[in-house]
């Protein structure tokens, strides 16, 4: 049943185009699945996307080009230190998820 709705949600997810949009649509359960995915990423890109001001790792928020790195992480278009290990993690579909996410955060 889990991965139903997962699949449904990325579905329905995958198919608006603004992060926004995705935020504001989404049951209380999406919401969270999608902030789950997310916060994976807090951990070196900081909360909501936003890294420590001096860190080496980019902020997140705001940006709109995170699926597509994402995916040449995953491809090993783009080197990388983990990057490269986290991305193949994530179904493509996750990805635009996340992407959405990050780029609907305020900088």
């Amino acid at each position: 049943m889990i991965s139903r709705f997962r699949s449904a949600a990325l579905a329905c997810f995958v198919a608006l185009a603004a992060g926004a949009a995705v935020a504001q649509g989404a049951s209380p359960q999406e919401a969270l699945y999608i902030k789950s995915l997310a916060a994976t990423c807090a951990n070196c890109h900081g909360t909501a996307g936003q890294a420590v001001a001096g860190s080496a790792n980019a902020s997140l928020a705001g940006r709109t080009d995170i699926a597509a790195q994402m995916k040449a992480f995953k491809s090993g278009a783009r080197p990388a230190t983990v990057m490269h290990q986290l991305a193949k993690g994530y179904s493509d579909a996750q990805i635009e998820v996340i992407a959405a996410y990050f780029a609907a955060q305020k900088k």
